[in-house]
């Protein structure tokens, strides 16, 4: 039997260029031609996946509607437990709990898991923990389904960023990350006040029984459309403090912490500065007009962030200098509030947006594990905003907001101006 190396031998040449035989065993052509003819399906390529980036972001609004629904509904849930209201609101709190201790230490330890795995998991925690809370009939047993449901938060939070990065090439990096990011504040616009209007017309519990559908028809989502892609080797793997000597990441950092701690003071006692004001009856309007300015924040920096990462940075903490400058010389006056409000929406909106992919470009391969560092500082930030926001309003009254505001937002700015060469760069990369 005449075999394929003997006729490849014996094929007349090709325009002048003669074909030698291979001398490799046959085995190891076929092997060769296998993979050769194989693509590489997770490489990032010019056409922008906006499938899977909004499969991303409806990881962001379940993780946003889990966290924040609980506050709309704490009398029905507090009934529903037979728990006082206060009993009923550390199911906020032991959620962010659950997020702050676990983003980093989880992220470290699955730098090396292929990411869709790891992603699908930080969707079914959800899935499990909403599901749990929805039929627990115990106290303990749904603070433990919160804690886990915290658990996945920090995970899906550390790894979002740098999955979206990682889908497209560098130049639509910014814009894959606005996407990614989207889900966030539509939750807190839209998906929190529909989720309460809910929870008063068929009951909390059946709230929770819809995001856990939510979170399985996701997997799908995902499964289908999100790319996969290798975990990072052993020998590339970065440590905690080499993370944080990687040039760029503190001044990304210090800005998270000052610029929500900042946020935070306002938003978590937005009710008492409006009961002071007399607009008490107004509140759903003012964090009505927050959410859509949000929105509009988001997509305009989805639009600008990969060449003007900096001066939007710096725009959105000025912006919110001003609004913090406003209310508090005339936060007495409705049009002043609505009309700060809506810069403060706008300047907040994109700021997760930014600060995620300064963080991202500045950590590189790290990425993952510097968000989870991000994760770790949003969470110290929205807590010390409850902690110092509490203090001023029982020692001084809302009014010593804004000066509180003014002081961490120069605090910002300044971090981002130092950030010039690394974190904030004034030429993009």
């Amino acid at each position: 039997m005449v075999d394929a190396l003997t006729i490849a031998s014996r094929l007349p040449p090709m325009r002048g260029r003669v074909v030698e035989p291979d001398s490799r065993p046959p085995k190891e052509i076929a092997m060769t031609a296998c993979t050769t003819s194989i693509p590489a399906a997770s490489a990032p390529s010019d056409r922008f996946p906006l499938a899977a980036l909004l499969a991303l972001a409806m990881g962001g609004f379940i993780t946003i509607l889990t966290e924040a629904l609980p506050a709309g509904l704490l009398p029905q849930i507090g009934a529903g437990l037979d728990i006082s209201g206060a009993m009923a609101g550390q199911l906020v709190t032991v959620y962010a709990i659950g997020s702050l201790v676990a983003a980093i230490p989880l992220t470290t330890a699955t730098q090396g898991a292929r990411r869709r795995p790891l992603l699908l998991a930080a969707i079914a925690g959800f899935a499990v923990a909403n599901t749990v809370t929805t039929l627990s009939g115990s106290y303990l047993l749904t603070l433990v389904a919160r804690f886990l449901a915290g658990v996945s938060a920090g995970l899906l939070w550390a790894l979002l960023a740098g999955y979206a990065a990682r889908m497209v090439p560098d130049h639509l990096k910014g814009r894959a990350i606005a996407v990614a990011m989207v889900g966030a504040p539509l939750a807190l616009s839209l998906g929190v006040p529909v989720g309460t209007y809910l929870g008063n017309v068929v009951g909390w519990r059946m709230c929770f029984g819809i995001m856990s559908v939510l979170a399985l028809a996701l997997m799908v989502w995902v499964r289908a459309k999100v790319p996969d892609f290798a975990g990072q080797p052993a020998g590339t793997r970065r440590s905690l403090p080499d993370v944080l000597t990687i040039a760029g990441v503190r001044p990304v950092l210090v800005v998270v912490l000052a610029y929500v701690l900042a946020h935070n003071i306002l938003y978590t006692y937005i009710a008492p500065f409006l009961a002071a004001a007399g607009m008490d009856a107004r509140t759903d309007l003012v964090l009505l007009v927050f959410g859509v300015s949000s929105v509009l924040g988001i997509w305009v920096v989805g639009v600008l962030i990969d060449r003007h990462l900096r001066v939007l940075t710096l725009g959105s903490t000025i912006l919110f200098g001003m609004a913090a400058l406003a209310l508090g010389v005339a936060g007495d006056m409705p049009a002043v509030v609505l009309a700060a409000t809506c810069a403060w929406g706008f300047a907040f909106g994109g700021a997760p947006t930014l600060f995620q992919t300064a963080l991202a470009k500045a950590a590189g391969d790290a990425a993952d594990v510097a968000q989870s560092m991000l994760v770790t500082a949003w969470n110290l930030a929205i807590a010390g905003g409850g902690i110092i926001g509490g203090i001023l309003l029982e020692r001084a009254g809302v009014w010593a907001f804004s000066p509180a505001l003014v002081v961490l937002l120069l605090l910002t700015l300044i971090a981002v101006w130092a950030g010039r060469g690394h974190g904030f760069p004034a030429v993009q990369r």
